[in-house]
């Protein structure tokens, strides 16, 4: 019987590299892919150093590279999606909808049709097998670097074909490994930013991609619908966000609500921005089949978030809402609601 063969989807940093390397290490025959995608006509483009940067390490392992051009697919599911959400009043995470309908959906396919038996990606997390049979990303070895969170969409078919063998390490540990081994791109710094906005500018961006559809000059309201001054447009800005609001109130206010319909930007106090419940929608369901009313879960609801305790109600729809044992702050519609059961991701959804 042959050797089990890999793509490893390579990014040109030092974390895919890395997995790249463990995996022919434990007898894998690898093969590395970089995905080219979409960018705007105009900006800057480091599109070209990631190809090259991936090319470099493969060359250096060894192992055969490809580039697999998914630019249509990742301006249709990630940037306009990105986009419509935010005239819409809500704040999304593009990366999670990536993994699971561009970077897996894309890889998979391709690796099929090249006679790959499987994936894998340098996530810092860990794909287990569950008593109940049912996979799921579970937290990997350093709390700090933990993935977990943006891989929630990921499907049953899509992790049983999945490796990830950085999430036995820590980052320093990945940096010793690479230097170790002269891989090119060992000290190569991490990428903050999301991809497709390498400026972080989002309301520019929005604006040049969706033109006349941006409303700018609304209001800034109280809840009771006092106006306080004059906003830039509700693509500025994102519940619980304090600075950048232009507004002298003589103590600390914040962001509570965006109100789409009618162009105001709600105000408030410390204590408006904290919400003991939420509902999310588009329930993706991982390491269990399903939720029974009251079940709990350490619920995270944000990228950053620690996590809270919360439990768990089915509402219409295939809805689900949780009611946290503390109020969170800054319940954000259009982010993502992730929650664990024994350090796995059980499930997540849309925070409506």
């Amino acid at each position: 019987m042959g050797k089990m063969k890999v793509a490893v989807g390579m990014s040109g940093g030092v974390d895919s590299s890395v997995a790249a390397y463990l995996l022919k290490e434990q007898g894998y025959e690898v093969t590395g892919v970089t995905i080219r995608i979409w960018r705007e006509e105009g900006a800057p483009c480091p599109a070209m150093d990631v190809t090259e940067d991936a090319r470099r390490v493969a060359d250096a392992l060894g192992i055969p590279f490809y580039e697999v051009d998914l630019r249509e697919a990742f301006k249709r599911s990630v940037v306009d999606s990105f986009i419509e959400e935010y005239l819409c009043g809500r704040t999304p995470n593009p990366c999670v909808v990536c993994n699971r309908y561009v970077k897996w959906d894309a890889l998979i396919k391709w690796a099929g049709k090249m006679g790959i038996d499987c994936v894998a990606t340098g996530h810092y997390a860990r794909i287990v097998k569950r008593e109940n049979g049912r996979y799921a990303a579970s937290a990997s070895k350093t709390a700090r670097k933990d993935q977990t969170y943006a891989l929630y969409r990921l499907t049953q078919e899509q992790l049983a074909r999945t490796l990830m063998p950085i999430g036995d390490h820590t980052k320093e540990e990945v940096r010793e490994i690479a230097e170790a081994i002269g891989i090119p791109v060992a000290k190569k710094p991490d990428s903050q930013e999301i991809c497709f906005i390498p400026d972080h500018d989002y309301a520019a961006f929005i604006g040049r991609q969706a033109p006349g559809r941006v409303k700018e000059g609304g209001n800034f309201v109280t809840k009771d619908g006092t106006v306080l001054g004059r906003h830039k447009g509700i693509v500025h800005y994102t519940v619980g966000q304090r600075k950048g609001l232009g507004l002298a109130m003589g103590e600390p206010v914040f962001v509570t609500e965006l109100r789409q319909a009618a162009n105001e930007v709600v105000i408030g106090g410390p204590d408006d921005v904290l919400q003991k419940e939420l509902l999310v929608e588009d329930v993706n369901y991982m390491g269990v089949g399903q939720v029974s009313d009251g079940d709990r879960f350490l619920t995270k609801i944000r990228y950053a978030h620690p996590g809270a305790m919360a439990s768990a109600y089915r509402e219409g729809g295939g809805r689900l809402r949780f009611v946290f044992d503390e109020a969170q702050r800054a319940v954000t519609p259009g982010q993502s609601a992730v929650f664990y059961d024994g350090g796995c991701v059980a499930g997540g959804g849309r925070i409506v």
